[in-house]
């Protein structure tokens, strides 16, 4: 048989792709019962079952659009409108207008019923608050128990996600997107090694400490890797740093240039003494060619030139394949960094993710049956649902076929192009390049198949069985979550607003020179002075009770 790669299913739920789906029952397997009408007269069906409604209702809905199709000719919506007896009509401005846009609906009171496709750029965590208090956005936490067994079966076993999308007047107004699978614990693409470096100079063991990362880079900068006879090695490369920092700050025991939880107490990590230690070192890589002079010049197509020129020894992003240029099965040989420890950190620590982005669905005032809004929601929330939503309905994009053996498959429909799946699939379903509100369930892999060109061909697991192993070695036992997701009040927001931007713009200019040797480090406490100056004590003050109150 022939093997083939496919990219919808095999990520297996995580960040970039979430390929599972939704279902209709309580948790108990059972259908939950439910009120036959709501408030404003609509017949509502059984709840966790289809039809929603038991006559045709419209509703309105706006989103962010791709540029890839008209949502009203989405299979996926098409199909829900039949499934759930709901019509919706969109507005979908380009997702690069979307936040404008929608900040327009809401100052000119012109809404939708249903938001769909937000996130925290577009509907931030003060438009929440605010729009919500003036009751334009709907709470939802009452209506949930009634109306949503999937997702309230997802909040019994999480209660982070409750407290994480809780405003602190105690209502939700908004539904997340939960990520689960092998990639969904990254905060960001990995550090990866060039193996072909590793085999060159027969590396048997990767870095865990400083130390000994130090001594690799060396070997990767002196003893030409590359084989071919000039010394245009680039041991460590990354455009300004953004990516590589959070997972080399893990061996001086933090995650991320900013405020961060360590055991209760938020700290501002760029004035702790690891922070310190941190610049320190990379100042050391810096001056010794071993981190890429163009650091902080170079674009993400010359940091791809050089990886496609084989001249990178550790880089980030998130395949490797992105930067190199081979394709996924080659790829298995450029392993993952692990986490270091150093003498200031003497247990390892990789960044994690929070799994999940908020603010993807709202219902607005405007919304003539939030019942009915949330049972067709719900939906998604499932292992069906989430399936349905990522790959549409049957006959769309894929359709059954069965294989020699007997076995029922799912293929690709004919005009798909199989060389770029992806660009069909977003023809199908707003699940593209925007988040929205489902989780992933990377368990349900067997109920809801890959879909695969031709009958007879085998799913290649290959690279992802590769990805959950590195990931189970190199970052789950190791993964600290920076900072919890949480809501500050509207006077928290009013007095960190100012000091927030200014801190970031300083921290990342002296960051620049520190490292780069601009600014020498015997100038830290001058730094950490002009921060003080800055009023970082009560930015950290207002996070510290924010998390306080999350933590509860």
């Amino acid at each position: 048989m022939k093997k083939t790669n496919v990219l919808i299913g095999l990520l297996a739920c995580g960040v970039l792709l979430a390929a599972c789906g939704g279902g209709t029952t309580d948790g108990s397997g059972n259908a939950s019962g439910g009120k036959d009408k709501d408030k404003s007269g609509v017949e509502l069906g059984t709840v966790g079952e289809f039809p929603v409604v038991k006559e045709k209702i419209e509703m309105t809905m706006m989103g962010p659009g791709t540029g890839m199709a008209e949502w009203k000719d989405m299979a996926f919506f098409q199909g829900m409108a039949e499934k759930s007896n709901i019509n919706f009509t969109f507005t979908t401005p380009p997702s690069a207008d979307f936040a404008t846009k929608l900040n327009l609906a809401f100052a000119s009171g012109d809404l939708a019923d249903v938001l769909f496709g937000t996130d925290t750029n577009s509907l931030t965590p003060a438009m929440e608050m605010d729009y919500g208090s003036q009751g334009i956005l709907v709470p939802l936490e009452d209506l949930m128990a009634e109306n949503m067994p999937n997702f309230s079966k997802i909040l019994e076993e999480n209660p982070d996600i409750r407290k994480s999308i809780t405003t602190p007047d105690g209502h939700i107004y908004t539904l997340p997107m939960i990520h689960r699978g092998e990639t969904a614990i990254w905060p960001r693409g990995p550090l990866w090694y060039n193996g072909e470096w590793l085999e060159a100079l027969d590396v048997k063991e990767l870095p865990k400490t400083t130390d000994e990362f130090y001594d690799l880079l060396v070997r990767f900068r002196d003893e030409d890797p590359n084989g071919n006879g000039k010394k245009d090695e680039i041991p460590l490369t990354d455009v300004k740093m953004d990516s590589t920092r959070p997972w080399l700050l893990g061996a001086f025991g933090l995650t991320d240039r900013t405020i961060e939880e360590i055991d209760g107490k938020v700290v501002y990590a760029p004035i702790t003494e690891n922070y310190k230690e941190f610049v320190t070192y990379m100042n050391k890589l810096y001056s010794e060619k071993l981190l890429d002079p163009e650091v902080y010049s170079q674009a993400d197509e010359q940091k791809k030139a050089k990886g496609q020129n084989n001249q990178l020894g550790l880089f980030p992003d998130w395949f490797s394949f992105f930067t190199t240029g081979r394709n996924e099965k080659e790829s298995v040989i450029d392993l993952m960094f692990h986490p270091l420890t150093s003498e200031i950190s003497p247990e390892a620590v990789a960044p994690a993710s929070t799994r999940m982005g908020r603010g993807t669905f709202a219902i607005t005032s405007k919304n003539p049956s939030p019942e009915a809004t949330l049972r067709w929601v719900d939906y998604l929330y499932s292992p069906e649902g989430r399936d349905y939503l990522n790959v549409g309905p049957e006959g769309a994009l894929w359709e059954y076929a069965e294989n020699d053996k007997g076995e029922k498959v799912r293929i690709f429909t004919e005009g798909v192009n199989l060389e770029n799946t992806e660009e069909s699939r977003a023809k199908v379903t707003p699940d593209y390049g925007i988040t929205v509100p489902t989780m992933s369930f990377p368990d349900s892999k067997d109920d809801f198949p890959s879909v695969i060109a031709n009958a007879n061909d085998e799913v290649d697991t290959t690279f992802n069985d590769f990805l959950a192993k590195e990931t189970a070695e190199k970052i789950e036992p190791f993964a600290k979550v920076t900072f919890p997701l949480l809501y500050l009040t509207n006077e928290e927001s009013e007095k960190v607003r100012d000091a927030a931007t200014d801190l970031k713009t300083y921290v990342e200019q002296m960051e620049a020179k520190f490292i780069t040797g601009v600014e020498p480090i015997e100038n830290w406490d001058k730094y950490v002075k002009t921060i003080e100056g800055m009023g970082v004590n009560e930015y950290v003050e207002v996070y510290q009770q924010a998390y306080d109150r999350w933590a509860k």
